[in-house]
């Protein structure tokens, strides 16, 4: 049986994770209250945010913001979570 969350991305309900896609309690948060779809649609936004920022992910401070900017993404939590600027989903312009 499909597991299926009320989606804070897709703002309705959709299939869920298989697991938590993140460590820690913004994992469960995130596994709790987001999408398949809601999630490529983060990483697709994350893509933008690393590029934009020249982001390190093994780098503690590039983590940090990169957090801030998910719990500004998915829970609309912090001054975070915007698009950068010139973003377009898809990559089209």
């Amino acid at each position: 049986m499909t597991r299926t969350v009320q989606c804070v991305v897709l703002k309705k309900e959709a299939e869920g994770l298989d697991a938590p896609p993140y460590p820690g309690e913004i994992g469960i948060r995130i596994y709790e209250n987001v999408s398949k779809e809601g999630w490529q649609q983060w990483l697709t936004r994350l893509s933008a945010i690393i590029n934009e920022n020249g982001l390190n992910t093994a780098d503690v401070k590039s983590l940090e913001l990169i957090e801030k900017h998910m719990l500004g993404f998915f829970f609309q939590e912090g001054d975070y979570g915007q698009a950068p600027a010139g973003f377009q989903a898809g990559g089209g312009k």
